[in-house]
């Protein structure tokens, strides 16, 4: 294999997506080569001693590393501004990963409970199957994160905006809280994306993605990340990966690498579009209320614009008529597609009551503002105007 020369410093974050980490064969391929292996093969049993070791910085077994996965895990890393990358098979393995690499049995975790479903059942159920305790919180409330805080308390853990509702926690704020009590703060940064928010320069230790929606951002295969200092990944949460066996495939690998190229290109192209669609839904009878970091009517709108370099793609509203009117919103679009994935070039939308938050009882998800008639819109990178056309068609039947 064949190393490029290291990037200059002065290169753009684009150029980066573009060269960085790229690891070239003999033949001096231009695209970055696919490499299905499982294994590796050692020139003497020295070799393979020392690959075991850590003296040799060859591939040992593709559960360890992988030079295709190498080069998405070096490239996002540049992007990101971190120092190491670990690729995972799912965003919900990115987010075990690093959860369950941090803590350990007696240790005491914090998060708001506004979030991803799953990312909830493994905070509120699944972890304290292993003697690890939480808390759920306000988000955007402070005072309820200090008062949360026990002598055990190991993580933090956040999405923002978080899902369904867009909620915008205050990142800097929040890893101070952790950082004085010892510990540290993982952040889902998918929402956000990596183009329009950067959680390791606000303070987190931990940034993790599903590099199934954004980075893909075409609806073909699934992965995740986990991103933050060396030393931290590497003896807390890298060993993890590697002996429980959560492994990006190199072909999934391939195609995030390729898709990194233009991530920043169809990211801003869905928000510019999804700016224009939350205006339009303002506007449309029927709909009670529009949540986008974009709009200065945003409950965060302050913390947005010191927080984010951009409010993404990602549009939440409210319709009429409960679930009934979500219901008959949805089966009235003819070009928006129904479904529960987001941050596809196609624009997609779900029901989150029945969806992605249906395992929250009635109640839990009315305190969160969760309503029978929210729907969450991934805006996608069609002509505006089509996809305003078509919700102002379904607005019709509210």
């Amino acid at each position: 294999m064949q190393t490029p020369a290291p990037l200059l410093d002065e290169l753009h974050p684009e150029t980066r997506l573009v060269h960085g980490g790229a690891l070239r064969s003999q033949f001096g391929e231009t695209s970055e080569t696919l490499f299905l292996t499982q294994g590796f093969v050692y020139d003497r049993a020295e070799t393979a001693e020392a690959r075991f070791k850590n003296e040799d910085p060859g591939f040992q077994y593709t559960r360890y590393g992988n030079p295709t996965v190498a080069m998405f895990e070096s490239r996002l890393a540049e992007f990101e501004g971190a120092e190491l990358c670990c690729a995972t098979a799912t965003g919900m393995a990115a987010v075990h990963g690093a959860l369950v690499g941090l803590l350990a049995a007696g240790d005491h975790v914090v998060a708001p409970r506004l979030m991803f479903g799953a990312c909830r059942w493994i905070i509120e159920d699944f972890l304290p199957r292993f003697g690890v305790a939480s808390t759920l919180v306000d988000g955007t409330d402070l005072d309820q994160w200090r008062a949360a805080m026990r002598p055990n308390t190991k993580v933090l853990f956040l999405e923002s905006p978080a899902n369904p509702t867009l909620v915008v926690m205050d990142i800097a704020a929040i890893a101070e809280i952790a950082h004085d009590a010892g510990a540290y703060l993982v952040i889902d940064n998918v929402f956000a994306t990596p183009v329009f928010q950067k959680p390791l320069t606000l303070g987190a230790d931990v940034v993790v993605y599903s590099a199934t929606k954004h980075i893909d951002g075409q609806g073909r295969c699934m992965g995740g990340a986990i991103l933050g200092a060396r030393k931290l990944l590497e003896e807390k949460i890298q060993p993890f990966l590697r002996m429980s066996g959560p492994t990006l495939s190199p072909f999934n690998a391939w195609v995030l690498l390729k898709s990194l190229e233009t991530l920043p290109l169809r990211v801003e192209r869905q928000t510019a579009n999804a700016a224009k669609v939350a205006d339009a839904l303002a506007l449309l009878p029927g709909v009670k209320r529009v949540l986008f970091p974009g709009r200065a009517d945003h409950p965060q709108a302050e913390l947005v614009a010191r927080q984010m370099l951009g409010p993404s793609n990602m549009v939440a509203f409210e319709v009429e008529g409960g679930k009934a009117g979500a219901f008959a919103f949805l089966n009235a679009l003819q070009l928006i597609c129904i479904s529960n994935n987001l941050g596809d070039a196609k624009s997609l939308i779900t029901h989150p009551t029945t969806t992605t938050h249906s395992r929250l009882t009635p109640e839990e998800r009315a305190a969160l503002g969760i309503a029978d008639g929210m729907l969450r819109l991934s805006v996608g990178l069609e002509h505006a105007g089509d996809l305003i056309a078509d919700l102002t068609r379904a607005a019709g039947v509210l």
